[in-house]
């Protein structure tokens, strides 16, 4: 590794040890000097290549005409300076200590992210839905110093830092918040009177840039380490060999800014092409097809859930402006993919990327598309497919999808590292085929994540939740097929003595997981049992939970997610 820039070595010094790390594969792509950073390639070389004032990043803005406000290239590079100068000279942090950033898809998530990474902080994106609970586990896992807050999430931020709370924690000292008018202590008050220039602090290309926090199947957290090369190897091989954009195109989609699949899509990639983003909140399949119409959209980055709503609601629409959709987060249903393309003229690009692997490794676009496959491996990475013991698979065989390229696992201090990586290959957690010609068709998850609308939904996180409802004895949670979101999260529940199983208690149940937890993890589906089935030593078997699943028909109660099973 380089000498690094960073004053605080606490993640440099929490990384697994090499020999655990995936053996790391560069090409002419991916080969970049010893000192880099990742906003000054992304940002500042725009600016050296005069694009100044092309349009960085549109948002939507009710006082503006037309109802959109335009950033441009230097308007945002402004921002990002005076951020950063707020961060080391109002906060007084220095390299390497760790920024805790919550905000949903906006200019001041965007530029916040960036000034961390050029003031040579450590990025720490978490969900917009997150608790305190989920977010106090962040915090201490990352020992967080600081934290950059949208005014309006700061409600489950705010507990962290009150001393003698049950949920404080004591590493985060400072707090600043944004999209707070009148706020005399703001970040947006403190950046009025800084000087709009700032040198990038001069990072090792191997420097910790990003910790990006990933559920595992315990529902533990794991905290993904990414270099400043890793931000911009991702940049360099999906972007450059399959969705080849230019600085014309407007990129727009849902997936938040927090996960890697949104800070590629939505702010790394159109920054590398010297393209535009449009950044908006709380989309819905028919506000997104408004903002594509509204800004003359030609990428679209979102879930299978949306496009199969979209394509249903697209007759009539002008997405004439539309060139490219990018599909990933959870598997894509051929079904879907013809409706897009019935709807819309155009042929989906599917995905599979990991937050380990920080985006998309193996797709496909235009006339490389194959019927019922993600794709190949993207230039620059290598995919096989492999047994327990490692070994290739034959062409046809189902198996452990491994991966190498660039980028890769490196847990922050976690033994889980050994679970992800083997031989120096990445171990994603899925199940594969591979044909003769190298295209991947996806099977189903390995382990028991549960996938829905692109969420990753760890079901023993659920039950802990389900677990501290007064009603609930014993509950075990899986993931069940369902047509809309690919998977929904479904709980069997014993209760407790002196409660019975009803729809009132169902609509308790999810209402209560909803309050512990974010939203999108809560059952959609729960099912009163009298018992759980166990092995001899009390281990839940989920396997046959969901042989269970497959055995009931699904009868929905009343709008709350309920049912009742009855057998085929």
């Amino acid at each position: 590794m380089a000498a690094t820039a960073h004053l605080d070595t606490f993640a440099r010094d929490r990384l697994p040890p090499r020999d655990a790390w995936p053996e790391f594969v560069f090409n002419d792509d991916t080969r970049y000097p010893e000192r880099l950073n990742a906003t000054a390639e992304l940002l500042d070389r725009q600016l050296d290549a005069g694009r100044g004032e092309h349009a960085a990043i549109c948002y939507p803005d009710a006082s503006a005409q037309g109802g959109f406000s335009t950033l441009t290239y230097a308007g945002l590079a402004a921002t990002v300076n005076r951020i950063a100068r707020v961060l080391t000279e109002d906060m007084g942090l220095i390299p390497g200590n760790r920024v805790l950033l919550r905000g949903p898809n906006s200019p001041m998530m965007a530029a916040s992210l960036l000034a961390t990474l050029k003031a040579g902080l450590i990025a720490v994106p978490t969900m917009p839905l997150l608790r305190a609970r989920e977010l106090r586990t962040i915090v201490e896992r990352a020992q967080v110093d600081a934290a950059l807050c949208d005014a309006r999430l700061l409600e489950e931020l705010e507990p962290l830092r009150q001393a003698g709370g049950p949920s404080h924690c004591p590493s985060l000292r400072q707090l600043r918040v944004f999209q707070a008018p009148g706020d005399d202590a703001s970040l947006d008050a403190a950046l009025a009177g800084k000087p709009a220039d700032f040198a990038a602090c001069d990072t090792a290309a191997d420097d910790v840039a990003i910790i990006a926090f990933t559920s595992g199947t315990t529902g533990q957290p794991k905290g993904t380490v990414h270099f400043h090369r890793d931000v911009i190897a991702m940049c360099d091989l999906f972007p450059r060999h399959i969705l080849k954009p230019t600085e014309d195109d407007v990129f727009c989609g849902t997936p938040p800014l927090a996960f890697t699949f949104g800070l590629g899509g939505l702010l790394c990639f159109p920054l590398r092409a010297g393209a535009t983003t449009v950044l908006a909140e709380k989309l819905t399949p028919e506000s997104l097809l408004d903002l594509i119409e509204a800004t003359r959209a030609t990428i679209v980055f979102t879930a299978p859930t949306f496009y199969r709503q979209m394509a249903a609601a697209a007759p009539g629409r002008d997405l004439g402006s539309l060139r490219k959709s990018v599909s990933a987060g959870e598997a894509l249903p051929d079904a879907t993919r013809q409706r897009w393309k019935a709807a819309t003229g155009i042929e989906m690009i599917d995905g599979i990327g990991a937050t380990e692997m920080m985006h998309i490794f193996i797709s496909s676009a235009g006339a490389e598309v194959r019927p019922g496959a993600i794709g190949k491996a993207v230039p620059g990475y290598e995919a096989r497919i492999v047994d327990d013991q490692m070994r290739t698979l034959p062409p046809g065989t189902p198996g452990k999808l491994a991966v190498r390229g660039p980028t890769g696992c490196r847990y922050l201090d976690d033994p889980r590292q050994h679970d992800y990586v083997r031989d120096g290959w990445n171990l994603p957690g899925d199940t594969f085929v591979a044909d003769e010609d190298g295209y991947y068709f996806y099977q189903a998850r390995s382990d028991d994540m549960i996938v829905s609308a692109g969420y990753n939904i760890a079901g023993p996180e659920v039950e802990a939740a389900l677990m501290q409802h007064e009603a609930v004895s014993e509950c075990g949670v899986v993931g069940v097929p369902d047509p809309e979101r690919g998977q929904i999260v479904m709980a069997y529940v014993v209760t407790r003595a002196g409660f019975e199983g009803s729809d009132a208690l169902r609509q308790a149940l999810q209402d209560h997981v909803k309050r512990q937890i974010a939203p999108y993890k809560y059952p959609r589906r729960i099912v009163f049992v009298q018992q759980l089935p166990r092995t001899e030593t009390g281990k839940l078997q989920r396997f046959r939970l969901r042989q269970m699943a497959a055995d009931m028909e699904p009868v929905v109660d009343g709008g709350a997610g309920a049912v009742s099973a009855a057998r085929r």
